[in-house]
């Protein structure tokens, strides 16, 4: 059975932070699906369309990444794409205490599907999306939060 892992998420933008779990975690699947979140509820600073180019961008090259998107349930995801693992990211207590309640509600909804946790990075702990759009939204220098190859003025 081929280890198929969704990395879900709105990636509005996405940061260092989440490329270092990706990195990080390419030796334990085989494939990597960085899944971004679509809720047409929810507005969204950049578009799906930029996203994906940055995700896809930053991770070019690498045969085990792939870069989709989905609107619904994650756990719904995963089953279509048949992957037996969510992979999140904890920077915080805060995190684990979230997810953690997540994760629980989907292995009730999918016993074969298990969420696998990385710790971030320390470095990168305090970095969010949420904060990286508000420092942009105030003209702030984001340079040193998000990968390289994002070009964001």
């Amino acid at each position: 059975m081929e280890r198929i892992a969704v990395f879900p998420g709105s990636f509005d933008p996405i940061t260092k932070g989440h490329e270092s779990i990706i990195r990080r975690a390419l030796p334990l699947f085989d494939k990597i699906i960085i899944a971004i979140g679509v809720n047409s509820s929810k507005s969204t600073m950049f578009t799906l369309q930029q996203r994906e180019e940055w995700i896809s961008s930053i991770f070019a090259g690498e045969k085990k990444i792939e870069v989709k998107s989905y609107e619904g349930l994650t756990i719904d995801f995963c089953k279509k794409e048949k992957a037996h693992f969510i992979l999140r990211g904890l920077r915080t207590q805060a995190d684990f205490e979230y997810e953690k309640a997540i994760s629980q509600m989907n292995l009730a909804l999918a016993k074969d599907i298990e969420t696998v946790f990385l710790i971030t990075d320390p470095v990168y702990s305090a970095i969010s999306s949420t904060i990286v759009r508000d420092i942009l939204r105030n003209k702030g220098d984001v340079s040193s939060f998000i990968p390289e190859k994002m070009n964001i003025a």
